[in-house]
C-alpha cells in the first residue's frame, strides 16, 4: 500500500469560513465521553494492517513519519496533508460522519478546541513515560491529545545587514517605541497557525485579554504590517522592507540554514511554547491502528524519523521533548523563557480574539 498525499498542505483559507467552521463544531456531535470510554475499550482489539487509517496533518514531516511507520509495522496509513485550518474545515464538515482516524498539527489551543467539542478520543498512551520533564508539563489532564514537539509561536526575527540605529529590542514593548516606527512585520492568525498561539501568549504575559489588544493596537499605530504567513512576513526582512519580524522560530532556523542573513530575539518576558499535537477521533473506527501511530510517534523510533527530515523545512527544527533523541539539526534551546498556555482559557475565546484582531489590526 502507497502513501496518499491529498490536498496542497499551504492552500489558503478565508478567516470567515474558517471562524464558522470551527464555530459549527458546537453543534457537531463529533464524539462525547462515552463514546470515547467505548472506543478506549476498542482499542484493545486487533489492527487490521491492509485497511489501517487515515491521517489529516500539517506537519512537515507527516509524510516521511506515515511512510517509516508503514514499513516498520506494515499498518496502511493514508495521510491527507493540508494547512491546519483547511484540516479543521474537513474536520467540520464531516460532523458525525469522519473520514479521519488521528490528526497532527501545531497548536495545543486549537486542538483543545477539538476536545471541548467532545471530537477526540481520551486515552493514556503507554508511551507517556518516554516524556521530558517539558514534554510532560504539555500534556493535558485528560489525555486527549498529545505534544510531539515543541517550538516557540513567536519571536523577533531581524535582518543582519540592516539593524536600525535604535539597536535591537530586547522585549515585546520595545517594539511600540517611536524608534521601531514602520519597521515591523507579523502574521495574520487568519491563516498563519502559529500567530494566534503567540497572541494570546503575549496577551498572556501582558495580564490578559484587554492588555493584549491594547498592545496590537499599539504596534499597528506603531506602523505593523500585517502578512498572511510566515514566509512573506520573513521576505519582507530579508529584502529590508522590514527590520523586524514576529515569526514562528522553527521558519527562522530553516531560513537561517538556507544562507540568510538573520538574527534571532527571545523577548525576555517571554515566549509561547507551541506543542506540535496529535490525537485520535473518538469515533475512529481503526482506533487499534491509530493508537499504535501515535505510540510510534512518542517513541525514539518516530522521533528519529522527524529529527532526521529536510534541513530546510521549518518544521524540523523543533525541541525535542522525547528522551533518548539526539537532534540532527542546530537549533536554540537555551536561554529561552518559554511560556505554557492556560489552554482551556484560551481556547474559549479563540474566535472572538480572532475576529478582533481582523477586524481591529488587519483591516484598519
Amino acid at each position: 500500500m502507497g502513501i496518499h498525499l491529498a490536498l496542497a498542505r499551504r492552500s489558503r483559507f478565508n478567516v470567515l469560513f474558517l471562524l464558522a467552521c470551527i464555530a459549527s463544531l458546537l453543534v457537531a456531535c463529533g464524539g462525547n465521553t462515552s463514546n470515547a470510554a467505548s472506543n478506549n475499550t476498542q482499542s484493545a482489539a486487533s489492527c487490521d494492517k491492509q485497511t489501517g487509517f487515515t491521517l489529516y496533518s500539517a506537519i512537515g514531516y507527516d509524510s516521511d513519519a506515515a511512510k517509516a511507520f508503514q514499513k516498520q509495522t506494515g499498518i496502511h496509513v493514508k495521510l491527507v496533508d493540508d494547512s491546519t485550518g483547511n484540516l479543521l474545515a474537513k474536520i467540520s464538515a464531516e460532523r458525525n460522519n469522519p473520514q479521519w482516524d488521528v490528526t497532527w498539527f501545531d497548536g495545543n489551543v486549537t486542538m483543545q478546541t477539538l476536545d471541548d467539542q467532545g471530537y477526540l478520543l481520551k486515552w493514556n498512551s503507554p508511551n507517556i513515560n518516554n516524556y521530558t520533564t517539558q514534554g510532560m508539563s504539555n500534556i493535558p489532564s485528560d489525555h486527549a491529545y498529545y505534544p510531539t514537539g515543541l517550538t516557540a509561536a513567536g519571536a523577533i526575527v531581524y535582518n543582519t545587514k540592516h539593524i536600525p540605529a535604535a539597536g535591537l529590542p530586547k522585549d515585546w514593548q520595545d517594539l511600540t517605541k517611536p524608534e521601531y516606527k514602520n519597521l515591523l512585520a507579523e502574521n495574520d492568525p487568519a491563516f498563519s497557525g502559529p500567530a494566534y498561539p503567540f497572541i494570546s501568549g503575549v496577551s498572556q504575559v501582558m495580564g490578559g485579554e484587554d492588555q493584549g489588544k491594547q498592545f496590537f493596537q499599539q504596534l499597528k499605530a506603531n506602523g505593523d504590517k500585517i502578512f498572511q504567513t510566515n514566509d512573506p512576513t520573513l521576505n519582507s526582512v530579508e529584502s529590508g522592507a522590514r527590520e523586524f519580524a514576529i515569526v514562528q522560530d522553527s521558519a527562522y532556523y530553516a531560513a537561517k540554514k538556507a544562507g540568510q542573513p538573520l538574527g534571532i530575539i527571545y523577548p525576555t518576558s517571554g515566549v509561547t511554547s507551541l506543542p506540535s499535537e496529535i490525537g485520535i477521533a473518538a469515533n475512529s473506527r481503526h482506533s487499534a491502528c491509530a493508537q499504535q501511530f501515535v505510540n510510534w510517534v512518542l517513541s525514539s523510533a518516530g522521533q528519529t524519523v522527524a529529527i532526521n527530515h529536510d534541513p530546510t523545512d521549518g518544521d524540523t527544527y523543533f525541541v525535542e521533548i522525547i528522551k533518548g533523541v539526539t537532534p540532527i539539526v542546530s537549533r536554540q534551546t537555551d536561554g529561552i523563557n518559554f511560556v505554557t498556555l492556560d489552554v482551556p482559557k484560551w481556547a474559549s475565546v479563540e474566535n472572538e480574539l480572532k475576529q478582533w484582531f481582523h477586524n481591529n489590526i488587519v483591516r484598519q
